[in-house]
């Protein structure tokens, strides 16, 4: 496990590379970070990534989503078309078989679909995962949901058992769905969940679009030292944070309580940001309800509108990369690495590693060379029980499941 003093080190190990590489491009992923005290950005130091070795552990898939370990070694992938699969391992070379489970109301249109999913922590016990999947009602548009499955013991069938959460907003369209679900240390289920874009979600605590949403993993309630807890409405009690445009990413640093979201920008700055409980994010694309509709020229992190909201730790700068996924390298094997905040993007179609200081700010970047221009989009990104980082393809077409480790 890393520790405070390893981490010392690592942010060291990258102070050195730092001195031996060239500047970086304008689309090498290294983005922007805030300075302090002033409106203008810095640009990170940009990193040598060690070299990395990328296997395919099985495809086959389409639009994979998330990613599931299961306790006896198998792996869950939820796939955007309304599919879960299941693998016959984590290595290279496994078999895909396709879970039969009731999924005739998910609505597959644009962005939604069956979205993220977390595995018990009593699997072992219960076969019980969680998934987040857009709704429909008689064939028509209703919400996002949190729908909670048992996976029969010989992992061809999927029963549903409970919805968990009912009432996220959902667009017709798809569009901005969100929906990432993780687990925090302390047990909660943390679930950062899109705008669906409708201008005034964002900054009203009573939608849960445009937010990251705090709640029991069995019984669905929202827990009760959320910072909004004791509001007279429902729903403004689940809301932990707020002020979001679409969450994607949703990561937990290892041996912290520091929790990292990654986030969509509109035609720039897609974010990395360091959760604090209440806070405002400052998106507002109504403009304070001062204009109609959704609009998307104001800044993702609107610090004039909201002097007190809280910065992204980092941005993509002037474009997008459509960044998706979070999730942390953890382990000595790692090298430099161990303590990485790992970024995927669909649109940029790479990876992305965010080296961190102890308070979380971004000390420098590296964009691993092994996924240029080779595996397409890049979605889920999970790291597994044997320290290795998972992803998954994006492209709609024999998506993958890889397996990354150091080379």
């Amino acid at each position: 496990m890393r520790t405070r003093t390893s981490l010392l080190v690592v942010a060291a190990t990258l102070a050195v590379l730092t001195a031996c590489t060239d500047a970086p491009t304008e689309r090498d992923g290294t983005g922007q970070v805030p300075r302090s005290g002033s409106s203008e950005p810095t640009t990170p130091s940009s990193t040598e990534t060690p070299q990395l070795k990328v296997e395919t552990v099985a495809g086959g898939l389409s639009h994979g989503w998330d990613i599931g370990f299961l306790p006896d070694g198998k792996v869950l992938v939820s796939q955007r078309p309304a599919r879960i699969a299941l693998l016959s391992g984590s290595a290279p070379g496994a078999t895909v078989t396709q879970v039969k489970a009731d999924l005739s109301d998910v609505l597959v249109q644009g962005e939604g679909g069956l979205m993220g999913m977390v595995v018990h922590p009593d699997f072992a016990e219960t076969r019980r995962f969680t998934t987040c999947q857009t709704h429909t009602e008689n064939g028509e548009p209703n919400d996002i949901r949190l729908v909670t499955w048992r996976l029969a013991e010989d992992g061809r069938i999927a029963t549903r058992e409970k919805e968990l959460l009912t009432g996220l907003p959902l667009n017709p369209s798809g569009r901005h769905s969100g929906c990432r679900p993780t687990l925090a240390r302390d047990g909660a289920l943390l679930v950062g969940t899109g705008d669906t874009a409708r201008g005034d979600y964002p900054q009203d605590r009573t939608n849960l679009g445009g937010k990251v949403l705090r709640l029991d993993l069995e019984t669905g309630e929202p827990k009760e030292d959320n910072p909004f807890i004791g509001s007279a409405n429902e729903r403004e009690r689940y809301v932990y944070t707020y002020g979001h445009r679409n969450i994607q990413g949703v990561a937990l640093r290892p041996d912290s309580d520091q929790v990292f979201t990654a986030e969509h920008g509109p035609s720039k700055n897609d974010e990395v940001n360091l959760l604090r409980a209440g806070e405002n994010y400052g998106w507002d694309p109504a403009q304070g309800g001062t204009v109609d509709g959704y609009d998307e020229s104001v800044e993702m992190t609107d610090l004039e509108r909201f002097p007190d909201a809280v910065p992204a730790k980092w941005q993509t700068g002037d474009m997008t990369e459509a960044v998706c996924a979070a999730a942390f390298l953890e382990g000595d094997q790692w090298g430099a690495l161990n303590g990485a905040l790992v970024i995927t993007a669909l649109k940029g179609e790479k990876v992305v590693l965010l080296s961190l200081t102890e308070q979380g700010d971004v000390a420098s970047v590296s964009v691993p060379k092994e996924f240029t221009d080779t595996f397409g989009r890049l979605r889920a990104a999970r790291s597994g029980p044997d320290g290795a980082l998972y992803l998954t393809t994006s492209n709609g077409t024999d998506d993958k499941l890889l397996r990354v480790t150091p080379a």
